[in-house]
């Protein structure tokens, strides 16, 4: 029978720490270990480590190890931005987030159980023959390889993502493991059109072994992501993309990768272009026709934030969760940076960003013209930049508390006028120049009270901290607003991890 995955010794005690703990003892524990010296990268991957072997993916994307796998890459760029035990903090809301999908009756419990890769041309390798190189698996990689690709794409067709997880077990030992990479990507893409996360858990869960804890844990940490995405619906057909890039013919003129200073009008003329537009079928047949007219596929993902960035401060939704139009595009261009991608993939991972639910149903809720209101910014007092930080952390803090009662879904949540005045000063602090860094240390303690959106909150945040650095004057300024106002919609809907870690921080 197959066995539970077990870890290697160095971390396996940590794992079974965060999975055993009770929830009641989450926090102090972790602290404690974190205080006697366990890294924060140790404490992280053990936490991924943990909710993947330990909770189930439910029917939809709330719950088990979605969240938490996306989240990692934020919460450890946060951690390393903040200072003394704040550092903490992140750390604490991801093992608690870990440690609560562990022991909910929704996903758990649950146990990732080992077993053999499958090769579609040779049949199922046993372990021991796999990992003893006897001819068994490794010989018929040159043959299987094309065959397990095929038959992954037909499980996935099927809803058999059981058997999509034995098929790339196989997959991501015998061929180079980018190549994998991008042959899930070929379906998630398109299932973003189904659900945001389709596209998103893969991404970011690839995004933190690149960048984070390496690729040890690779092909464990990668299981969830490839069954979720092997699930049923099978994935949308699209016409409109694929005629799109049949009438430029981007797959078969010479496309420039790089981008350049010699781009910036022509990026900042298709930003403003996305970020002004009503109809978001539009945006698509505006990149193809700059990637037609030379426009290099960085510009396009750096067009893409830009546009973003206006969409995202003229929207009026009031939900917490609805940031994937920022985290998408930052996504979008840290995967057109790789090398590897496919030429097909990354067209698509630039014309399907206003395709997922998450980011189309913010054109329902727009505001008609560009945000903010410039007159009622030159209407404030004038104010130092210190001064203008706190009165901006003022206004987060004092936003109305959401009454339960009246939500019924959180979907179609408006936000509060008072998220305006939020916006207005973090715009007034941009125009005066003011420190980037020190508004966006100020972003960063502010998200760390979240227990809410389960993790959307600091991967906002990173996002606009990225976008900031790797978007051209003068539109990078944007990014910044808007992490003020993604903070005022988010802030104080839920904040139990937050005041008990506090209370623990306090008490030392």
């Amino acid at each position: 029978m197959p066995e539970r995955v077990r870890y290697d010794d160095a971390i396996e005690p940590l794992v079974q720490f965060i999975e055993e703990t009770p929830r009641s003892e989450i926090l102090d524990r972790t602290l404690e270990k974190l205080r006697g010296g366990v890294p924060i990268k140790t404490m992280l991957t053990a936490s991924v480590l943990a909710v993947v072997r330990s909770s189930d993916l439910p029917p939809g994307h709330h719950g088990g190890p979605l969240h938490p796998m996306a989240g990692l890459y934020a919460v450890a760029k946060l951690s390393e931005r903040l200072e003394g035990e704040d550092r903490f903090l992140p750390v604490l809301q991801h093992v608690a987030l870990s440690n609560k999908h562990i022991h909910d009756p929704v996903t758990s419990p649950y146990s990732l159980l080992e077993f053999a890769p499958l090769d579609a041309a040779g049949g199922a390798v046993t372990q021991a023959e796999y990992l003893a190189g006897d001819g068994t698996g490794k010989a018929s990689v040159a043959h299987g390889a094309e065959a397990t690709k095929a038959a992954f794409l037909v499980a996935c067709n099927r809803g058999e993502s059981n058997k999509a997880d034995h098929l790339f077990q196989w997959l991501w030992n015998n061929v180079p493991k980018m190549e994998a990479f991008d042959l899930l990507l070929s379906v998630a893409i398109p299932k973003n059109a189904l659900d945001d996360h389709y596209f998103i858990f893969p991404a970011f869960t690839w995004r933190a072994m690149d960048q984070i804890i390496g690729q040890e844990y690779l092909t464990t940490l990668m299981r969830p992501s490839v069954r979720y995405t092997a699930r049923f619906p099978a994935p949308r057909i699209m016409p409109d993309i694929e005629g799109l890039i049949e009438k430029h013919q981007l797959l078969s003129r010479v496309m420039r990768q790089r981008s350049g200073e010699d781009e910036t009008a022509k990026i900042g003329a298709l930003g403003e272009g996305i970020g002004q537009c009503a109809d978001y079928n539009t945006i698509p047949v505006m990149i193809a026709e700059a990637l037609a007219g030379g426009l290099s596929l960085e510009g396009a993902g750096e067009a893409l934030s830009i546009g973003a960035a206006g969409l995202f401060l003229r929207s009026l939704t009031g939900n917490p969760m609805d940031v994937h139009l920022h985290t998408s595009a930052n996504l979008r261009r840290y995967l057109l940076r790789l090398d590897g991608i496919s030429p097909r993939n990354k067209l698509m991972i630039l014309l399907t960003w206003q395709m997922g639910p998450e980011v189309k149903s913010t054109q329902y809720r727009m505001e008609s013209t560009p945000q903010p209101d410039m007159a009622a910014v030159a209407a404030l007092p004038h104010r130092s930049q210190e001064d203008l930080l706190d009165a901006m952390t003022q206004s987060i803090y004092n936003q109305p508390p959401t009454d339960w009662s009246t939500i019924t879904n959180l979907g179609k949540m408006i936000a509060v006028p008072e998220v305006k005045d939020t916006v207005n000063l973090a715009q007034q602090y941009v125009q005066l120049g003011y420190d980037a860094e020190a508004f966006m240390k100020r972003l960063g303690e502010i998200v760390c009270h979240d227990s809410f959106t389960e993790m959307h909150a600091f991967k906002h945040h990173q996002a606009i901290v990225e976008e900031f650095h790797a978007t051209r004057e003068p539109y990078r300024w944007m990014h910044l607003v808007c992490g003020a106002q993604a903070a005022a919609i988010s802030f104080g809907k839920n904040m139990e991890i937050y005041e008990g870690a506090l209370d623990l921080l306090h008490a030392a």
